[in-house]
């Protein structure tokens, strides 16, 4: 193959290669995804400290286990904080400190598929 060949060839993939890579980077869906589900583990993840990670309780920890609850039940615990339904040492204070929109989430995320 001649030389202007390969170098056009080259050339022509290289910018090709770009636009792919650019596409993809820029692409609204690609990054508000990333984003989205770093935002929701994140939210997720102040569970912890108490509930241990992923809402898998420390052993003898005295804490609730939450793992075993699944969408619909987490949240409709987190909701009964919240609004003072359920009484709690922390939990109240916690929950009231959220958005209904994150405590969704956080059920979303924690609540066993």
């Amino acid at each position: 193959m001649p030389l202007i060949h390969f170098k056009q060839l080259m050339k022509f993939s290289l910018i090709n290669l770009g636009l792919l890579g650019l596409s993809l980077i820029s692409s609204p869906s690609f990054a508000q995804t990333s984003a989205s589900n770093i935002n929701n583990r994140s939210l997720a993840a102040t569970c912890a400290n108490c509930h241990g990670t992923d809402a898998v309780v420390v052993p003898n920890s005295g804490m609730p286990a939450i793992g075993q609850l699944n969408k619909d039940e987490m949240l409709a615990k987190l909701m009964a904080y919240k609004s003072g339904a359920q009484q709690g040492t922390i939990m109240p204070q916690l929950a009231k400190g959220y958005t209904d929109e994150q405590l969704n989430t956080i059920a979303s995320v924690l609540g066993k598929k």
